[in-house]
């Protein structure tokens, strides 16, 4: 199979472009939001639930699509507008889950979770940047929900999960801070201010230089409500999709290109270690992700580095070819191009759906399809598309000039 050159401007466009070309025609609802269940050939297979998850990151998919392709800025805004009404609630939170009929929401699920803030988060930084009405303020107040419930200065990280009503449980995850640091960046982006810049790093200080002294020099996944290690939580649990146990092979790639970025945007004053623990991190993802007889990156391994889930996942590739571009361009080292042109080499002839568009969501150890399913709530393609703006972004390639409203 014939794969373009994706170190091209050229291809990724074409590529971002395929991948909304899937949900374009058929991911609007009039009536509130965008549908989020798609099967292989975009039938939509539940038109009723609505995941935070996804109306955020439909969001983020339709400012691209703006800052790219002069996709329209109404899209941004029809998206913004179901998380700041109907995922929104009265107690200050999100819901984490919603049932739409009839443009009425019911909550299915009112957890607050910071994993869900973070994208929150993202979501307002990226329709600000497309000029949407009252996103720069939804960045503020998402970031004071963020600081007022969730935030442990102790700890220089945010708790993971609270009731409707705000009762913060005991456990503690490096995801959700993860993705807070991602949209910290997005946020500073948007509004220049030093503090989303600041919090951004200390995120990433206390994830990745302190938390990952108690991991062996990696991240783990899961805490204690003091922010020792829990070496068991999940751990014969796979159907938890947002904290899986193990040493995920894609957040280490993650956290290797959120590391280089948070450098680029610090400047002369970035330390030294975001360049070696990139590096650290993306080497040792390889080291025990790599399937050496079916080609891809697993899920993840277990603290001894043995496979512990083999499964192929269509987002532990994309971000690992965006944290392979970053380091390739940042160190000169070209074994990090080999990486990126494998990993998109691997990624064309498995998980791209070169007939309908967009990537598959999972497949087998052995590359089978395993569902029909594309595109279920948390799945929008926000990570492939992404990836390709995050290539172009490390590339030094600007988006054009674009009218906000």
């Amino acid at each position: 199979m014939n794969i373009p050159d994706m170190r091209r401007p050229e291809a990724l466009w074409a590529h971002m472009r395929h991948t909304l070309a899937f949900y374009a025609p058929r991911v609007k609802d009039e009536t509130g939001g965008c549908f989020q269940f798609f099967k292989d050939d975009g039938t939509v297979y539940d038109r009723r639930t609505r995941h935070l998850v996804s109306s955020t990151r439909f969001v983020f998919n339709h400012a691209l699509a703006w800052r790219w392709f002069g996709g329209p800025v109404g899209d941004v805004a029809h998206a913004l507008a179901f998380v700041n009404q109907a995922h929104a609630q009265p107690q200050g939170g999100y819901a984490w889950v919603l049932d739409w009929q009839d443009g009425r929401a019911t909550v299915l699920d009112g957890t607050n979770h910071c994993y869900g803030l973070a994208f929150v988060l993202l979501a307002n930084s990226h329709a600000a940047q497309a000029g949407v009405a009252g996103a720069k303020e939804g960045i503020a107040a998402t970031f004071a929900l963020m600081e007022q419930r969730f935030w442990e200065p102790a700890h220089g990280l945010y708790a993971d999960e609270a009731t409707p009503d705000w009762q913060v449980g005991p456990y503690r995850g490096q995801n959700a801070n993860m993705h807070a640091c991602e949209a910290m960046l997005a946020a500073h982006a948007a509004t220049g201010e030093p503090r989303y810049l600041d919090r951004a790093l200390t995120l990433a200080t206390s994830i990745t230089q302190r938390q990952a002294l108690q991991a062996g020099g990696l991240v783990w996944e899961h805490y204690n409500t003091d922010w020792t290690p829990d070496w068991d939580y999940n751990r014969d649990d796979k159907t938890n999709i947002f904290r899986p146990w193990g040493f995920q092979t894609g957040h280490l790639t993650e956290w290797a290109k959120l590391l280089l970025m948070l450098e680029r945007c610090l400047g002369d004053a970035a330390p030294g270690w975001l360049v070696t623990t990139a590096r650290h991190f993306f080497d040792t993802a390889m080291k025990h992700g790599w399937d050496e007889v079916h080609g891809g990156l697993v899920y993840g391994f277990a603290p001894d580095g043995e496979v512990c889930d083999g499964d192929k996942y269509f987002w532990v590739q994309a971000e690992s070819l965006a944290a392979a571009a970053w380091l390739a361009v940042r160190t000169g080292d070209d074994t990090y191009w080999q990486w990126y042109d494998r990993l998109w080499a691997y990624a064309w002839q498995h998980f791209v759906d070169h007939e309908h568009g967009a990537w598959y969501r999972i497949l087998a150890p052995d590359n089978r399809k395993v569902t029909d399913e594309k595109s279920p709530a948390g799945k929008t393609d926000y990570h492939t598309m992404g990836a390709c703006q995050d290539v172009l972004a490390a590339l030094g390639v600007q988006p054009p000039a674009q009218e906000t409203t």
